[in-house]
This record gives C-alpha cells, sequence and structure tokens, in this order.
C-alpha cells in the first residue's frame, strides 16, 4: 500500500470517529471559528506524521505538511495556528485511541501489566519543571536507573501466545504514583483469571478482594544471595510470559518516539504528546492492516 492509500485511510477512519463521536469532544463556544481547514485534518495531518513518517516534534510535523502534502491540504494554516488547533482537540485524543484498540470480549483468561515513562524534565532539570502540574510528578524508573519528571502509562492487554497482546486498558498517572495503587484503581474492570506484571506490582498479592491472581518475579528477601531453585524457576517463567508486554512497548517508542516529551509546554499539549502517539501506534497496528 503506497502512502496515498495510507492517508487516504486514516483521513476516511479520522472522518467516521468524527461523525459519531469526535464532534462532541471538539465543540466551540466562540461566535467565530475558521474550520475551512477541519478538525478531521488536523488529526490526520498528525497522526500520519508521527506513525508513518517518523516526525517527532510538531514544528518538523508542520513542515513536512506545508513542503509536501500542500496539494491534500490547501488551507493549511501557519506553524502557531496549527498547535493552537492541536492543542485543542486534545480530549479527542484518548476516544480515538480507543476506537483504534482492538475491542470485543477478553481473548484470554490471562493478562499482562507494565508501565513506560513519559519524560517532561530528567535529573536535576526535574527540580525546576513545571509542565503540567495537574498530570505529572517527579519519579523514579528503576529499568532505567532514572530520576525524572513526567508521567507514566500504564497498559494492561490479553495475553496472547507468539504475538504482542491486544490492549485492554491504557491509562495516564503521575510518575509519583507506585505502579500497584495505579492498578488497583481499574482491578475490578479487568476480566481475567491471572495477571502477569514485574515486580514493582508484588504487594498485590498480598491485597486481598482482587478478582485475579497477580503473578510476579520473586523477590529476594533482606540479606538473601540467591534464590531457591522453585523461585528462580517462577520468576524466569513469569518474566518469559509477559516478555510480550515490553515488546510492545518497545515497539511504541521505535514508532512514535513516545518516552521523550521535552518539547511538551502545556498540558493539553502532554495529552496530544501521549495519546495522539498511542492512537497512531494503534492505527497501524490494528486498522491499517484490515485495509491492504
Amino acid at each position: 500500500m503506497d502512502w496515498h492509500t495510507q492517508l487516504i485511510t486514516l483521513y476516511l477512519a479520522v472522518c467516521k470517529y468524527w461523525q459519531e463521536v469526535g464532534w462532541a469532544l471538539a465543540q466551540r463556544h466562540a461566535p467565530y471559528a475558521d474550520l475551512g481547514f477541519t478538525d478531521e485534518e488536523v488529526v490526520t495531518i498528525y497522526l500520519f506524521a508521527v506513525a508513518l513518517e517518523e516526525k517527532r516534534q510538531i514544528k518538523s510535523i508542520h513542515q513536512h505538511a506545508r513542503r509536501y502534502w500542500r496539494d491534500w491540504f490547501p488551507r493549511l494554516p501557519g506553524y502557531g495556528a496549527y498547535v493552537q488547533r492541536l492543542n485543542h482537540l486534545a480530549d479527542c485524543f484518548p476516544s480515538l485511541l480507543e476506537r483504534f484498540c482492538e475491542t470485543g470480549a477478553a481473548a484470554s483468561v490471562a493478562g499482562l501489566v507494565d508501565s513506560m515513562p513519559v519524560i517532561l524534565a530528567r535529573q536535576g532539570r526535574r527540580f525546576n519543571a513545571k509542565v503540567a502540574p495537574e498530570l505529572a510528578s517527579s519519579g523514579y524508573c528503576p529499568t532505567k536507573h532514572l530520576y525524572y519528571y513526567g508521567v507514566k502509562i500504564h497498559l494492561v492487554g490479553d495475553r496472547r501466545p507468539d504475538t504482542l497482546p491486544s490492549p485492554r486498558f491504557i491509562g495516564l498517572a503521575p510518575a509519583g504514583l507506585n505502579d500497584g495503587p495505579a492498578l488497583e484503581q481499574v482491578a475490578p474492570a479487568l476480566p481475567y483469571k491471572d495477571l502477569y506484571a514485574d515486580k514493582a506490582y508484588e504487594y498485590l498479592k498480598r491485597v486481598s478482594g482482587l478478582p485475579f491472581t497477580v503473578l510476579t518475579p520473586v523477590k529476594k528477601q533482606k540479606g538473601q544471595e540467591h534464590l531457591d531453585a522453585a523461585d528462580l524457576w517462577l520468576s524466569r517463567a513469569v518474566s518469559q510470559v509477559r516478555q510480550p508486554v515490553e515488546s510492545l512497548f518497545n515497539w511504541i517508542e521505535e514508532k512514535t518516539g513516545i518516552e521523550i516529551a521535552s518539547k511538551v509546554r502545556s498540558s493539553q499539549g502532554l495529552l496530544v504528546h501521549v495519546f495522539g502517539r498511542l492512537a497512531a501506534a494503534m492505527f497501524v497496528r490494528n486498522v491499517l492492516p484490515l485495509s491492504t
């Protein structure tokens, strides 16, 4: 499929979403608005440039559209106006992400859960960071051995052998919120019997009332140098089962560059960065293959 067909496929998918849901989330209450350049075009340019042209910054997205897609979007406004329009549509992207994710009944009795950081500022710069204080906070990522200011993306998905998980829940939380409490908030809605997680969720194994069994690698006790054979086998088995969710995050990062958000300057911009890029990735993974 050439890029023209891909662009048309994305535009039609966005238009269908807008007709059904998006228009209600993008209503304007000002007496005048120039919509010669439509909301659907604003979103299409962003998603297509991120996922299929590998553009990482909004400025480069706008420059690319102005240079190569002028015939497709003749009413494309200037850079400042485009950013303003994009941020105005921030509340539409979570709903669009839900549309592009696979839906329906749970495909598995087992689920996989993990989180990944979205970094606004790192190390010493995090102390002076003030962007999106209602969404972001300071936290620590043990996988990367990194202190940062930002948010975490939490993903719970259906386990599917030999392939990436199918997302069932994707949420956003401040970096300072531990993974366990974030998962507890949505636990009653998860349709699994077993949930495979990393060591950050270990304390949930002692929480009563959860509708599923939490399986994590075994932590060493204080002063313990080595795990015994049974615990070592269990840890390896759990890590092997949950490896696909880590692969899914790696694929999303490679496809969209979602992890670094140092250019974001507002809460709306952060929502666009996170949910817009997730929606772009899910379009490539779930929607585009069905149209080929």
